[in-house]
């Protein structure tokens, strides 16, 4: 395996994939974090051709994990060097994605992933081979995808020690916009309002139900600013959403002082994410009719894929 991309998820990738036995290499376009990755005894260089050779020629699966804006320039070389290889990425946006894949490595077997893990930190030393236990990892299902690959991105999930979620990219996405691109952009006004007072009292009383709040508003703001920006659209419905309920909500405490539509909603839509932590398991099979529409159904109803039948 071949990880464009050693940070935090480039870099939990690597060392999650080498504790399960696999064969990897690395490149990232910081001098600094190629030697910290070595110096951990990881193959990372910043020479990205050469790493590429070396997936072409191995046939190795290459895992994009670089911001959404780096993508073109690093498409570019993909094509040049290895330009039919086995390509997935773990970037947060999947209909973006997959049309900048299109544009600059069409020729590219790609099938898009998303392991949704992180921490609010960044960079190679915020990385750890247990950043994927038990997550769920998106494996884009869309129809016309190499089988194959579907499959050996599936198999790289199960090696890091995550869940297998089958969708479609734009189904993705707006799944996404809601549970992870909005929650950055609540944190962002929480932690702004909390810090709004002309005296630092209200930070000095801020406790866990702030802190758990505004936890990601920590992540570096490009970063935020990429996967956010990046899927706009879906996440411009989300915000909608949310800032009616927030009128809502606004008008009941300020007619009749009343909160308790909002809190109860809250609190029942916090029990049903619970009730989703323990997804029932599937055995799957790529044959059939229409296998890819099949697996699509499978993260439609909150299942995961956690191996073959056979």
């Amino acid at each position: 395996m071949c990880v464009i991309g050693a940070g935090l998820i480039g870099g939990s990738l690597l060392r999650a994939a080498e504790k399960a036995g696999r064969a990897v290499w690395g490149t990232s376009a910081s001098q600094d974090t190629a030697a910290q990755a070595r110096a951990d005894g990881f193959d990372v260089t910043t020479d990205t051709d050469a790493a590429l050779h070396r997936a072409a020629a191995a046939d190795a699966l290459v895992v994009l994990a670089v911001p959404l804006p780096a993508l073109p320039d690093v498409l570019h070389r993909v094509d040049a060097v290895a330009p039919t290889c086995q390509l997935t990425d773990a970037v947060s946006v999947k209909v973006a994605v997959a049309d900048t894949v299109a544009r600059f490595a069409p020729r590219a077997r790609y099938v898009g992933g998303h392991p949704m893990a992180g921490t609010a930190e960044s960079g190679w030393a915020a990385g750890h081979a247990g950043l994927f236990a038990d997550a769920a990892w998106v494996v884009v299902a869309d129809d016309g995808l190499d089988l194959q690959v579907w499959a050996d991105v599936a198999e790289l999930a199960w090696a890091c020690g995550a869940r297998v979620v089958p969708a479609a990219a734009d189904e993705h996405d707006l799944a996404v916009a809601r549970v992870s691109h909005l929650p950055h952009l609540l944190a962002a006004v929480l932690a702004t309002v909390g810090a709004a007072s002309e005296d630092e009292l209200a930070l000095a009383l801020a406790a866990s139900s702030f802190a758990d709040g505004t936890r990601v508003a920590g992540t570096r703001p490009e970063l935020v600013l990429a996967m956010c920006e990046g899927n706009h659209d879906a996440l411009l419905a989300a915000v909608d959403d949310a800032l009616g309920r927030l009128g809502v909500l606004r008008g009941a405490l300020a007619s009749t002082g009343g909160l308790a539509a909002t809190v109860r909603a809250g609190h029942a839509g916090r029990q049903r994410w619970a009730a989703t932590r323990d997804p029932q398991g599937v055995h799957v099979r790529l044959t059939g009719a229409a296998p890819l529409a099949a697996l699509r159904d499978i993260g439609r109803r909150g299942d995961a894929v956690v191996g073959w039948t056979d």
